[in-house]
């Protein structure tokens, strides 16, 4: 991978690993499932208009816009809204690559292999220690809030698999108009009109740049360069970098909201990025070891 190529991965990388923080500051002034709804909106229009549908069936189009946008983004922003850090949730919500893992062996019939099963451990033995020590910055509801988000997750990224070959840029703009409906419903079941009509007349500009960075940033840059670069490169070379995203978000949590980081914490992360790592990079050691 030239240099140019690695500094837009690592690029994406920290927009995805920032974006924890971002949502906090969204949060400050608009109700979950509103911000939601503004921002799979922005992630729709008025780009649908000159985007192409891309192709795939529409009832994936909207699988996957209803679990990526009520699933994991509903419960993730319910969740970072006072019950975890965004730091925590950025690295707890990594565990949707088990969670994908799983459904796939279930559902693809796909085998199960040893380094699957260690990595998993290492994964549930760092989630152990964050249940271990629930106080301000993890709540157990914000816990279960963000692995049910991980789930969700997971759940899309097998509708994902099930596509084959698509633009996967003008999946997420087509499929994030899905999402909206449905958010939009919940929002004013759950937040009332009173209190949608009060955070849009009262959302500052720091409320609407969130907005906008989730839809621009996270969605159209992030997936677009991603996707790019997947194109171009092994997935074996592009996707280790993913490890990041949960270093930079607790970082940038430390840093822009004050977030500690004990000793405990620092275990868990080691802890889940090692299961990660061991998933993500033991079958490229693997491969070279055998051409070795």
């Amino acid at each position: 991978m030239p240099p140019s190529h690695l500094l837009l991965a690592l690029a994406v990388v920290f927009v995805w690993g920032t974006n924890f923080v971002v949502i906090r500051w969204g949060l400050d002034g608009l109700p979950p499932f509103l911000f939601a709804t503004l921002r799979f909106a922005l992630s729709a229009l008025p780009w649908l208009l000159f985007i192409p549908r891309p192709t795939a069936p529409w009832r994936k189009l909207a699988a996957f816009g209803v679990l990526l946008g009520v699933g994991q983004f509903g419960l993730l922003f319910l969740a970072i809204q006072g019950r975890i850090s965004p730091g925590l949730a950025s690295l707890v919500v990594q565990i949707q690559v088990f969670f994908t893992i799983g459904m796939s062996l279930v559902l693809m019939r796909e085998r199960v292999r040893g380094f699957q099963v260690m990595g998993l451990l290492l994964a549930l033995a760092g989630l152990a220690v964050i249940a271990a020590h629930l106080d301000a910055t993890v709540t157990l509801l914000g816990l279960m809030l963000v692995i049910g988000a991980a789930f969700f997750w997971a759940c899309a990224n097998l509708v994902v698999k099930s596509l084959g070959p698509v633009n996967m840029l003008h999946f997420m703009v087509w499929s994030s108009a899905f999402a909206v409906p449905p958010l939009l419903v919940i929002s004013v079941l759950t937040e009332g009109v009173p209190a949608i009509t009060a955070a849009l007349q009262g959302a500052d500009a720091v409320v609407w740049g969130s907005v906008l960075w989730q839809a621009l940033g996270n969605t159209l840059f992030g997936y677009g360069v991603w996707n790019w670069l997947l194109a171009r490169h092994p997935a074996a070379t592009v996707t280790p970098l993913a490890l990041l995203v949960p270093v930079f978000g607790m970082g940038a949590s430390a840093l822009s909201l004050g977030e500690p980081l004990p000793g405990w914490k620092l275990g868990a992360g080691a802890l889940v990025l090692s299961g990660l790592a061991v998933i993500v990079l033991w079958p490229r050691l693997q491969t070279k070891l055998a051409r070795g």
